[in-house]
């Protein structure tokens, strides 16, 4: 980790000044550098105190792959926007018309949400860090203001996602367990109801996580040794530099108030990570059985010798496939989050010595959760592919088999009487 210099010009001539702490210093004064960091639980414009952290073998992890997240973060958030922007394109197009979609649509919406909030978060707090602070301070006030947006909103769009995969599971469940109602009960008037329910319901219940984010303002106050000249004859004194850092903490309310954050945590606990991932699990094991006897069907129907009606059954099954698909990437993802949140409220300090490290990393698992649909899509619904291709490339000249050629229209005699073709095309 490179430490920060300062060139200046004194009377003498130009200098190299190196922030050292006064620790370090005694020990060695050549090779001194900046231990640890300010103690920034200190209140505001009080001494902060230069220290060196104790800190177990996981928070060294979080601490180095926090190096690397802001890369990965940017590449995933910058693939997850443009194939999320594709997937509302393509599943709005009037091919595609229907109540799964619809769902699918919204759901690439709120996952495009999550993508646009973090990619700025992850340039400016991880990419662009000041090297001196933590990760999420900031020296600058419009950012931390920001953050505060985007830790409210991005957890409002992850609700959504997660409950509107839900609707998707219970939509394909009764579709394809109830044939002859699945068309009403999965109607497109239901699904627009529930995607409008399931958007409103999530901004009210999180209220409680507006009202506990607060900005804090920290005085970073360091006592910094500064030294000037060369080897041989060093300069030195002592140097107070004291600077604003801002950063997401409890608000004053909150801290007022605790039973506000009691509450935050538990909504959280129950309504966006317990009981999703429950009812996740429920609907990954019925769909599951669901196609096993789809499967089932198929394979005596073709033993019957009804082919095209098992061809029917073929697509259904990929497409209720496809849909398991999505369903058990949020549970994989979401699963042991809420294991975590259990644990959290039954083993003391597990939020801050397990949760907290590994946040960096449940963050990118996320991310990579609400870009990668794009990917089943294409490869799993041959519908998706074709209307994609049609709108995207559509500029691309027409792809012929090769040997066949377009050619005007033309006619023929057979047994005496004209023809022509009626695609208006002939092929040599």
């Amino acid at each position: 980790m490179s430490h920060p210099s300062l060139d200046v010009t004194m009377a003498e001539g130009p200098h190299i000044w190196t922030y050292v702490s006064v620790q370090d210093y005694n020990k060695t004064a050549e090779n001194a550098i900046v231990i640890g960091h300010a103690n920034y639980s200190q209140p505001l414009c009080e001494k902060g105190l230069v220290y060196e952290q104790q800190e177990s073998m996981l928070h060294d992890f979080a601490r180095s792959y926090a190096q690397y997240h802001g890369y990965v973060s940017a590449v995933v958030c910058t693939f997850g926007i443009i194939a999320n922007i594709a997937n509302i394109i393509t599943l709005k197009h009037k091919n595609m018309r229907s109540s799964i979609n619809f769902i699918l649509t919204w759901l690439a919406v709120a996952d495009l949400g999550t993508m646009l909030s973090y990619l700025p978060v992850s340039v400016h707090f991880y990419i662009l860090k000041d090297p001196i602070l933590d990760v999420l301070k900031t020296r600058n006030m419009h950012w931390i203001r920001f953050l505060q947006f985007h830790s409210s909103f991005t957890i409002v769009c992850h609700t959504v996602a997660i409950w509107l995969t839900i609707v998707l599971a219970i939509f394909r469940f009764l579709y394809m367990h109830y044939p002859s109602d699945g068309p009403r009960l999965c109607s497109m008037k239901r699904a627009q109801a529930t995607v409008a329910l399931v958007y409103i319901l999530p901004a009210i219940v999180c209220l409680p996580n507006y009202l506990v984010n607060g900005v804090k303002r920290f005085c970073d106050t360091r006592e910094l040794l500064v030294t000037s000249g060369n080897k041989t004859h060093p300069h030195a004194s002592m140097l107070n530099v004291t600077s604003f850092i801002y950063g997401v903490d409890n608000s004053e309310l909150a801290e007022r108030y605790h039973v506000i954050a009691e509450i935050n945590y538990w909504l959280q606990a129950v309504l966006v990570k317990l009981i999703p991932c429950l009812v996740l699990t429920i609907l990954t094991v019925l769909l599951i059985l669901i196609i096993h006897k789809a499967n089932q069907r198929r394979a005596r129907l073709m033993s019957e010798g009804r082919r095209d009606e098992s061809e029917r059954h073929r697509e259904t099954n990929r497409t209720t496939t496809m849909l398991l698909l999505v369903v058990m990437l949020f549970l994989i993802t979401e699963l042991p989050q809420g294991i975590m949140t259990i644990l959290n409220s039954i083993i003391p300090n597990f939020f801050q010595s397990v949760y907290n490290p590994l946040g960096d990393i449940m963050d990118t698992v996320a991310l990579l959760n609400n870009s990668i649909n794009f990917v089943l899509y294409c490869t799993m619904s041959k519908q998706f592919r074709d209307t994609f291709i049609s709108i995207f490339f559509a500029w691309c000249p027409e792809r012929r088999k090769p040997g066949w050629l377009k050619l005007k229209v033309v006619r023929a005699t057979l047994n005496g009487h004209s023809t022509t073709d009626n695609t208006g095309m002939s092929y040599v």
